[in-house]
């Protein structure tokens, strides 16, 4: 009687986890998205080299972000097509855990003439899953990042970016996009 009734709290128990287990394979797998593929453009800015361990891009994001605005960069960034801000990830050692380079700045004709302490990157041709975030920043991207890092997209880790448009100016109700590069 006691084995059966231990097997019966054993098959619940792990009936309970494979239902947890769909749900989370099922939800990362259907994160809204779309698929597009962007043309090469270019990005100046400034940079960091970071990685996710140990909670080090969140510090080192956050720092880039806070010099970006007191210094009022986005009004000093030569050859600029628009003022959207673009965070990119890019020159990954490996995968998402590895260390890699973050840029922000914003989408230019020309990297020529860079002023001091910028730089700039050719972000290639290739395709992209673009999510949106919506909500409080910079929660919001957070957790679209983290729901990344959880699923299984076949990743190319190139360049992905977030795109900080004229819907992202409310940082309580903001709308960033995420782009993912992907093969």
């Amino acid at each position: 009687m006691k084995t059966q009734s231990k097997m019966i709290k054993t098959i619940k128990h792990l009936t309970l986890v494979g239902a947890v287990l769909m749900t989370l394979t099922a939800s990362s797998q259907t994160m809204k998205h779309k698929t597009i593929e962007l043309d090469e453009f270019q990005i100046v800015g400034i940079s960091t080299r970071t990685t996710n361990q140990n909670g080090q891009s969140k510090n080192d994001i956050d720092g880039l972000f806070t010099t970006f605005t007191r210094l009022n960069l986005v009004d000093k960034i030569p050859n600029k097509k628009t003022s959207d801000v673009y965070c990119v990830y890019t020159d990954y050692e490996g995968d998402f855990n590895a260390p890699y380079t973050v840029i922000l700045g914003c989408k230019v004709s020309s990297k020529d003439n860079l002023a001091n302490g910028f730089v700039g990157k050719t972000i290639p041709k290739t395709k992209y899953q673009v999510y949106k975030s919506t909500g409080k920043l910079p929660d919001c991207v957070g957790d679209t990042w983290n729901k990344i890092w959880k699923s299984d997209i076949d990743r190319k880790y190139v360049a992905d970016f977030d795109l900080y448009g004229a819907k992202s100016q409310s940082p309580n109700n903001a709308e960033v996009e995420t782009y993912v590069s992907v093969k």
